[in-house]
């Protein structure tokens, strides 16, 4: 999937000169946690968000620093916090120049910039005009709304089976002597994991395998070091019951 599949359009903006309680209130009203800013032709100029109104001289969260650190800081540096702090207009608070992305960005690179940029918003841009926007939220709404249940005509339970040993066994963490099996979709694991957390990664990949209905977890942890075993959570409680 690209950007322009998953974008949010019709963003709702703010200019440069837009009032900083405007903007505060747009905000609250539309449920968003950023906007874009754009200039008087609508070209991108910059991008505020939640983040920078938490430093406000209004409800007195400005930083307060001792007198000796005030010192030695620059009195530009000193300047441009005061801007930040006590600025009307959402020039005085906008981070300028945003990361932005084209239409045809893959999901892949949207989120390597979001974590890399730790931001939370991707203004899409086709040439020098904005056609969209991409959030953490849209990203989460393309999670939900992948539909798993298309008919796949290959989806019987041998090839179940084999797409999941396949899946399982090429990873460096795969269970030792994995075994798996597979009736009416419903899967069976069974093999030893020496790191629960191999467990857990074994049940995720069946999962994601096309015609699963269920995943029981057969899988023993042996102690490398004292031999000692312990039967999956799923056959021990069953035990209990019988």
């Amino acid at each position: 999937m690209r950007a322009h599949q998953v974008m949010t359009q019709n963003v709702i903006t703010v200019t440069p000169e837009t009032p900083i309680v405007e903007a505060a209130n747009k905000m609250l009203q539309n449920h968003i946690s950023g906007l874009p800013v754009v200039d008087k032709s609508g070209k991108l100029v910059g991008i505020v968000s939640e983040g920078d109104f938490l430093r406000r001289s209004e409800i007195g969260t400005q930083r307060k620093r001792p007198r000796w650190l005030q010192f030695l800081m620059s009195p530009g540096r000193d300047a441009d916090e005061f801007t930040r702090e006590s600025g009307r207009k959402i020039e005085d608070v906008m981070t300028c120049d945003p990361v932005t992305v084209d239409e045809e960005t893959p999901l892949e690179e949207l989120v390597k910039l979001m974590e890399k940029k730790g931001i939370k918003r991707l203004p899409v841009l086709r040439g020098n005009d904005m056609v969209g926007i991409v959030t953490r939220s849209n990203l989460l709404q393309a999670v939900a709304s992948l539909a798993r249940d298309v008919p796949d005509p290959t989806a019987d339970d041998d090839h179940i089976r084999d797409r999941i040993t396949r899946a399982i066994e090429k990873a460096d963490w795969h269970p030792l002597g994995l075994q798996v099996t597979v009736r009416n979709g419903v899967v069976h694991l069974h093999g030893i994991v020496i790191d629960e957390r191999s467990r857990q990664a074994s049940i995720v990949a069946a999962e994601n395998v096309e015609g699963v209905k269920e995943v029981h977890d057969h899988l023993c942890f042996v102690d490398t070091y004292s031999g000692f075993y312990i039967e999956s959570p799923e056959d021990e409680k069953a035990a209990r019951r019988a």
